[in-house]
């Protein structure tokens, strides 16, 4: 992609991010469910992004490279049963991704939603926000601990709890923002730099779900929508790179 205009000059006005990170983004091409190439890319970025910049990190981890809820119900299984697996999967990935950034020296917290004390701490607010004010990278794991709700949900749910000031999500398979059509089946389709939310949802536009992008603006809680798969991309939003599409 070409090199774009700056969305701030000097310092970051953002000192605390929620990243969303898909299951899907931590499986290989040869269909692995969890690459270990993968994670210790992610992990360096993270660890890069925490050197360079007086940022909070919080990650919500997605489950769709192992099991996804809205698959089983589609097979006929009951839809709460079936979520409630992707929110076990995602615990997964997040110990996963734990494992990764220890091994990178970054202090990392997996918080999940549903009570498991043995392996993850219970999410509790003021404890998340505690281990983000210590330097702590804090994973959110087993989605909003219901079903019939989305990572992507999760991840807006808790940018407003712990008072985030902006949701990142990243992208893989090439997409690096929000198109005006899915640019894989329309030539035509355009990134579009930036975007309002009710054109988001009056438009349909592939960002995240509907009660996501709700949730974002009650809270006036802006989106970047970037390839995270991009070296160096987490790295330059954080510098004001306009890398994505903004959503606000």
């Amino acid at each position: 992609m070409l090199e774009r205009a700056q969305r701030w000059e000097g310092e970051s006005p953002w000192k605390r991010v929620v990243l969303k990170l898909s299951g899907e983004a931590l499986a290989d091409p040869s269909n692995d469910n969890i690459s270990s190439e993968i994670l210790r890319g992610l992990a360096l970025e993270i660890s890069a992004v925490r050197e360079h910049h007086d940022v909070d990190i919080a990650v919500v981890v997605g489950g769709g490279n192992i099991w996804r809820g809205m698959s089983g119900s589609d097979g006929g299984m009951d839809r709460a049963q079936s979520d409630h697996m992707g929110m076990l999967a995602t615990v997964i990935n997040a110990l996963a991704l734990q494992d990764a950034l220890e091994r990178a020296e970054v202090p990392t917290r997996v918080m999940t939603a549903i009570g498991m004390a043995q392996i993850a701490e219970p999410y509790i607010r003021r404890r998340a926000v505690r281990h983000l004010e210590k330097g702590r990278v804090v994973i959110f794991a087993a989605g909003t601990g219901n079903p019939f709700f989305t990572t992507d949900t999760a991840a807006a749910l808790r940018a407003a709890e712990i008072d985030a000031d902006v949701v990142l999500k990243g992208t893989h398979s090439g997409v690096d923002g929000v198109y005006t059509a899915d640019p894989k089946i329309d030539p035509e389709a355009t990134l579009l730099e930036e975007v309002s939310f009710l054109d988001v949802l009056s438009q349909e536009l592939a960002v995240m779900d509907s009660a996501a992008i709700a949730v974002c603006k009650d809270n006036e809680m802006p989106i970047v929508v970037f390839d995270l798969m991009a070296r160096g991309n987490f790295e330059s939003i954080l510098g004001g790179a306009a890398i994505g599409t903004l959503v606000r």
